[in-house]
């Protein structure tokens, strides 16, 4: 079998079949009878499944803190409208019940079988990815996006779990090369990615591409990118950005959105510019008023009244700041961080190059999100539809964090045999 253990037949036991049996002889008897002691069954004992504690709590703690944090931000623009003020709440809630049921079911699978359907995996991603961009299949936006499939009361965004079958191609591909990857590995692998992120991005969904291109050079770096290789796939993704910028491949919304960071000191924007610099500064002065300890639960002036844009789903830092304070934000954002930390070292103490791999790729799904979600609020990255893990608004996305600490999960439950 190579360098790798039989997977029923591990080097350091044998199967009970193949243990000997101890017998003994007695007198007037036609043929020996196994001893008492060995007429009983022999019983394997097989380790415990061990769970990872911080991961759980810590998902479900920042779970729950989505929660209220959705119903505060949407209960007010709701009775405004005279829908029901726990429309969101009650939908936030299903979905949370759902993901933790998703988490503890992947954390009791092997993931060591995802090795085996790692590229079944990565086509099943690239289908349901093309196929919600046609007619009449997928949902099509006033602006002409195509990212959502209509399942009866929800909406399933696809470009969510495409993160996480890239996560798993990219890892059974480069653990499959223990000497490290060649330029001829670099270059099938940036391809294996460069399909689902392109997809996504003609959805047009350029907040996932961009999460997918960081997944995907994170995973490159861990699986032991040399660093000339490092450098020219560097200066790739600089021309790359700046390509896609100067080469109008973007929507004139989505350029807006993307550098309106740019121009928050303009003092009167004008046009389109003037909504998405609105917009920032909306989001900037309700994390402002929350001060130090912040207004409450409940008391935000911004957040009841509605005053920033899609607050529940992208915006939704922005009711954490101006509720529940400086103290609060860190603290929440200490939380997720912590969650992604977690992830890392059981990574680093996976039993092999795939587990190790896999939860390198959730790290910087968590991590890079929490950064990108937070800073867009603030000032200071570009906006782009990032939610933030576990606490935005929507079923796709708070389902698809869920699985990936479930992955983590079950890494960290068979990192020694």
């Amino acid at each position: 079998m190579g360098r790798r253990r039989h997977a029923l037949f591990p080097s350091d036991r044998w199967p009970v079949a193949l243990v000997p049996v101890q017998t003994q002889y007695r007198i007037g008897t036609r043929s020996p009878r196994p001893a008492a002691s060995a007429r009983r069954p022999l019983m394997v004992r097989r380790p415990a499944l061990v769970v990872d504690p911080f991961l759980i709590a810590g998902s479900i703690a920042a779970a729950i803190v989505g929660v209220v944090m959705v119903y505060t931000a949407s209960r007010g623009p709701l009775l405004l409208a005279g829908t029901s003020p726990t429309y969101y709440l009650k939908r936030q809630a299903v979905f949370v019940v759902l993901g933790v049921v998703v988490m503890l079911v992947v954390g009791l699978f092997d993931y060591r079988k995802l090795e085996a359907l790692g590229m079944a995996i990565y086509g099943v991603s690239l289908f349901i990815l093309l196929a919600v961009m046609v007619p009449h299949v997928g949902t099509h936006s006033p602006l002409g996006s195509a990212r959502w499939f209509n399942l009866g009361p929800i909406q399933v965004q696809p470009s969510e779990f495409a993160v996480l079958g890239l996560i798993i191609a990219v890892a059974t591909y480069c653990s499959r090369r223990p000497d490290g990857l060649t330029w001829r590995d670099v270059v099938k692998v940036l391809l294996l990615g460069a399909v689902p992120i392109g997809l996504v991005m003609l959805q047009p969904d350029l907040g996932t591409g961009i999460v997918m291109s960081v997944v995907l050079i994170v995973m490159l770096v861990v699986a032991g990118l040399p660093t000339r290789v490092m450098i020219v796939l560097f200066i790739g993704v600089v021309a790359a950005v700046a390509l896609v910028l100067g080469a109008g491949l973007l929507h004139h919304y989505q350029l807006l959105r993307i550098t309106s960071f740019l121009h928050q000191s303009t003092a009167h924007p004008t046009g389109t510019l003037a909504g998405a610099v609105y917009n920032l500064q909306q989001a900037k002065d309700a994390i402002g008023a929350g001060g130090l300890l912040g207004t409450g639960i409940g008391h935000g002036a911004a957040t009841n009244l509605g005053y920033v844009p899609e607050q529940q789903t992208d915006f939704i830092f922005t009711a954490i700041g101006e509720q529940l304070g400086f103290v609060g934000s860190v603290g929440v954002l200490g939380l997720l961080f912590f969650l992604a930390w977690r992830v890392l070292r059981v990574g680093q103490i996976a039993r092999d190059d795939f587990g190790r791999l896999v939860c390198a790729g959730v790290f910087a799904f968590i991590a890079y999100s929490t950064f990108q979600n937070a800073g867009m609020t603030v000032g200071i990255m570009p906006i782009t539809g990032i939610p933030l893990p576990f606490i935005s608004y929507g079923g796709t996305a708070v389902i698809a964090f869920f699985t990936a600490i479930g992955l983590g999960l079950s890494v960290y439950a068979r990192r020694g045999g």
